[in-house]
């Protein structure tokens, strides 16, 4: 984002079908980052420039974003860029953009707000429930041994988002029901009190709309939503993939 400015492609997804076409198809595939170029040109002309990443341990991107940030102030010397690493993905990126957007609105400096944004992403968080590791396995992200269970005689493997911004498999379980009881539990452990909580899914609004329902029976209070994981987000978690970013306490 720039000078509070919200850049997202607006184009229409059709996840499912993309999800389907994946599945059937015979060939290789991969995902590829944004490029110093593109970075640069997001950045359009703002004086100030606050950016969020991909975990740098899985994609070039924050990288690619870094080297965007050195050629840009040094065109423009008056100008500042922050980019975060964020090491997670999907909706803890989605927190970590709302509070960028909170810390401007309320015209914090930029060494203020490149402070709290650091501060707030060491409280938020990434938990998941995948039915299928076949594309990160592909693409050298997992263990294919590990790839292999995920979905065999219905196993789930739920996890989280490690400190260092890896995927960390923590349990396999049986059916989809035990999986987001396993969420539930994840929840509690990692700090949740009932804050923001954004649940994303790539084709599986009811296991999320279930989800949802018993996070808002255990934390009635909490700042909750339900979505769709957009392109990148659903090539990696597959059909039936739950990702849920959230908050823990102060």
């Amino acid at each position: 984002m720039a000078d509070g400015k919200e850049y997202v492609d607006n184009k229409d997804l059709d996840v499912s079908t993309m999800l389907s076409e994946i599945r059937t198809f015979n060939g290789p595939s991969s995902t590829a980052c944004p490029s110093p170029g593109e970075w640069f040109a997001a950045f359009g002309d703002a004086k100030e420039v606050f950016g969020v990443a991909l975990t740098s341990t899985i994609s070039g991107a924050y990288n690619a974003a870094k080297v965007a940030a050195e050629d840009y102030m040094a065109k423009y010397p008056e100008r500042r860029v922050f980019i975060l690493d964020s090491l997670t993905t999907g909706p803890e990126l989605e927190l970590i953009v709302e509070k960028y957007l909170e810390l401007i609105r309320v015209g914090q400096s930029f060494d203020e707000i490149c402070e709290e944004i650091q501060k707030y992403s060491n409280h938020t968080h990434l938990i998941f429930s995948l039915e299928s590791l076949l594309n990160f396995a592909r693409n050298g992200r997992v263990n294919p041994t590990l790839a292999k269970i995920a979905g065999f005689l219905g196993i789930r493997i739920v996890g989280k988002a490690s400190s260092h911004g890896e995927l960390e498999p923590l349990h396999k379980c049986r059916g989809e029901k035990s999986a987001l009881q396993t969420l539930i539990t994840l929840l509690n452990q990692e700090g949740f009190t009932g804050g923001k909580i954004r649940i994303r899914h790539s084709d599986n609004k009811k296991a999320a709309t279930v989800l949802a329902e018993k996070i808002k029976a255990a934390w009635p209070g909490c700042d909750i939503s339900v979505g769709v994981n957009l392109a990148l987000c659903s090539y990696y978690a597959e059909k039936g993939g739950i990702l849920v970013g959230f908050e823990s306490g102060e």
